[in-house]
């Protein structure tokens, strides 16, 4: 079985998608769509897609497909998901999954409705070492999890001058923001890891409002969120904190710390290197390899390299006529979706959202 598969957005999806989807047999990609159709041009050429469109209506009128990938602004996951499910396809669809919770409930409905394979882009639940937190977790190797510290500091956009003009990350009516961009991701791999969220309460800003363009010099103002964080009250009784930013001006990357009752594990992304320590012990390297690493075609670090994994599982169930026995589907983006609201919600009322 050949999937006719579509792309929606050709910047990540250059970056992750297409050199995944190019390690699956019998995947044919029929067509792109930007919104900017020399992007999708230039994107085509490389790939060899054989048509390329600044509509995507008008892609979906012209090609009957099998699978799409929304790799787009989040304003437009929803009427573009909806879209597609109509048209018959299956979706993969880039996180965060929608701008709010109800336009992720519509998606979920849909998808269910028509029977149709769903997944979100929250790739690193395939990815080896995050797997392998969750199996030690699960088997009791540090007791039960008591807290999680999760710390995520950039510099990418401390410098005022570090975004463009019409940046749609830094756009709240694009969907843009912190929350979306990496706390959709933290709230995906906790629940990976622990279950369902019960509570939460945080904090959203925006640090660096006044922007200047770099090249032009024009100033214009970001709306979108550039720092958050949050506790979260975990279903399974772990408290999870979180503290999310992109206005450093010297960034720290991403650590993880699990404490258990009977042990602590730990995950650096400047390292990539996952240790575990029983009560009373020293720590152990117990890193594992991921096999898409140096595969052709697909890129350096986690989040290109994990997409190989996705793709694969997503191409395997539309095959088999199932749904995915691996990855976050439209449900645990919905559930996400609430998590980041609820988030919001909580910084406007100053008070803990149960959820």
């Amino acid at each position: 079985m050949t999937i006719r598969t579509a792309i929606f957005g050709a910047s990540f999806a250059k970056a992750a998608y297409l050199p995944a989807l190019r390690l699956v047999p019998d995947v044919e990609v029929v067509a792109i769509a930007s919104n900017r159709l020399e992007s999708a041009q230039a994107v085509a050429a490389e790939f060899g897609i054989p048509a390329a469109y600044m509509d995507w209506r008008e892609l979906l009128e012209k090609h009957p497909v099998d699978l799409v990938c929304v790799v787009t602004p989040t304003v437009y996951h929803a009427p573009m998901t909806l879209a597609a499910l109509d048209a018959g396809a299956h979706i993969i669809c880039e996180k965060p999954m929608a701008m709010n919770e109800n336009e992720a409930h519509a998606m979920l409905d849909a998808a269910q409705a028509k029977g149709r394979v769903h997944l979100i882009g929250h790739e690193l639940r395939f990815n080896p070492n995050r797997r392998k937190v969750k199996q030690l977790i699960d088997s009791g190797a540090i007791g039960s999890v008591r807290h999680i510290n999760i710390v995520n500091i950039s510099a990418a956009w401390g410098d005022p001058a570090s975004r463009a003009k019409g940046d749609w990350w830094s756009d709240a009516a694009m969907g843009g923001g912190r929350l979306g961009a990496n706390g959709s991701h933290q709230f995906d791999l906790l629940r990976f890891w622990l279950g369902d969220v019960g509570a939460v309460s945080g904090q959203v800003a925006t640090m660096v409002p006044d922007r200047t363009d770099k090249t032009t010099g024009e100033t214009w103002t970001a709306t979108a969120d550039d720092q958050v964080s949050w506790i979260a009250e975990m279903k399974s009784g772990a408290i999870a904190s979180v503290f999310l930013s992109g206005v450093a001006r010297h960034g720290v990357g991403n650590t993880t710390a699990i404490y258990g009752s009977e042990g602590m594990i730990r995950l650096n992304d400047s390292d990539e290197i996952l240790h575990v320590a029983r009560a009373g012990e020293d720590f152990e390297n117990v890193s594992e390899h991921d096999p898409n690493a140096g595969k052709p075609g697909v890129g350096r670090g986690i989040w290109n390299i994990s997409f190989a994994g996705l793709v694969a599982e997503a191409t395997a169930a539309i095959r088999e006529g199932r749904q995915p026995h691996e990855g976050a589907t439209f449900n645990d983006g919905l559930q996400t979706q609430r998590a980041m609201d609820a988030v919001r919600r909580s910084w406007a009322a100053r008070e803990w959202i149960i959820l």
